[in-house]
């Protein structure tokens, strides 16, 4: 819960709302506070063929995650799922499929989970200033690949179960 108001930062207090509940108010500025939080996409990179998942290294750790990024401002979901797989691999998405959400505590983010189908299996237009390391990895490998315990590993079993993998 935020505890102080984001436009004139005074301590807030919590009031009745209907419809809403209890929800955070600012008495100086008159107004309901809503939660504030970021928005990222998260994505189960397929090849074309649909075998192989992509798994990415970032920041100098040898763990392997998903291609992920936030949204930015005036941007849908899918649009932000489309431009961080060119931005980060340079692979063009053939299709994006929403696949769950999940809030992530640590950094205060609505993860957005989709499947984007990739128009190519190359690597060879891998931005290397935001990814250090990119693989394919069959279905079987990228469960025993992905960073244990993590976010990542979560949407990448749920999207396995999901497909009967």
């Amino acid at each position: 819960m935020m505890n102080y108001c984001y436009e004139c930062g005074a301590e807030l207090t919590e009031r009745f709302l209907e419809n809403e509940g209890t929800v955070p108010y600012c008495k100086t500025c008159g107004c309901f506070r809503f939660p504030i939080f970021s928005t990222a996409v998260s994505l189960i990179v397929l090849d074309p063929q649909k075998e192989h998942i992509l798994l990415i290294q970032q920041y100098g750790r040898a763990s392997n995650i998903l291609v992920a990024g936030y949204v930015n401002r005036g941007e849908n979901a899918e649009t932000a799922a489309v431009r961080e797989l060119k931005e980060e691999t340079g692979l063009n998405a053939v299709s994006v499929h929403f696949n769950r959400s999940e809030f992530f505590e640590r950094s205060n983010t609505l993860m957005l989970n989709f499947t984007c189908v990739a128009d190519s299996s190359s690597l060879e237009e891998l931005n290397t200033r935001e990814v250090d390391r990119a693989e394919w990895f069959t279905f079987e490998q990228a469960k025993a690949e992905i960073r244990p315990e993590s976010l990542a590993k979560r949407f990448l079993l749920s999207y396995l179960s999901d497909i009967g993998k």
